[in-house]
């Protein structure tokens, strides 16, 4: 689908000299003299590589078509995480580099969305917030009540996070996946 340069927002995927390419910033320049243009700056999905590249307004860019479906997580080895579809049970199999960070906060049957681009599984979107338990945290100390202070806790899946004071070991709470922040205790 072609897209006008001045339309181009951060995190679109677009197709660019043969690859396909991430956005990770983007600014609009309206100089004094000579037309407007956008300054992009691309990662390629592929390679690993970025790209500074300047398109003028006028010009248009093929932005990529990705196809999400709904997976469900099974497991993990040493390598892939792998998932089930829940209408035609087919499993796929996605690197763990892939996936990234993210991975930890997977658990047996949480449904995620699968960005695919030409068949190929570039992104796993979680949901926006995950139940998890609090393995181990300190003990809040006396008087920091006074201030909003947080303390550090592992989760059950060994990930590190901010937890008020009053948040125990064995609670179990509300984890933003997008900043793998606290939200709430339940």
């Amino acid at each position: 689908m072609k897209i006008y340069a001045s339309e181009i927002r951060v995190g679109m995927l677009i197709e660019y000299k043969d690859d396909l390419w991430q956005v990770l910033k983007t600014q609009h320049v309206k100089p004094g003299k000579g037309g407007a243009f956008a300054q992009v700056e691309m990662k390629s999905v592929n390679k690993n590589t970025k790209l500074n590249e300047r398109f003028r307004s006028s010009e248009s860019v093929e932005k990529a078509s990705l196809d999400e479906t709904k997976f469900n997580y099974l497991y993990e080895d040493e390598t892939d995480y792998y998932f089930m579809d829940p209408k035609s049970y087919e499993q796929i199999n996605i690197k763990k580099e892939t996936v990234g960070e993210k991975g930890k906060m997977l658990t047996e049957n949480l449904e995620v969305n699968i960005s695919f681009y030409n068949e190929k599984p570039l992104a796993v979107e979680l949901p926006n917030q995950v139940t998890c338990t609090i393995e181990t945290t300190d003990v809040a100390l006396k008087g920091q009540t006074v201030s909003s202070s947080y303390k550090p806790a592992v989760l059950d899946n060994g990930v590190n996070i901010q937890v008020p004071p009053f948040i125990e070991s064995g609670d179990k709470i509300i984890v933003d996946t997008r900043t793998m922040e606290y939200i709430k205790k339940i």
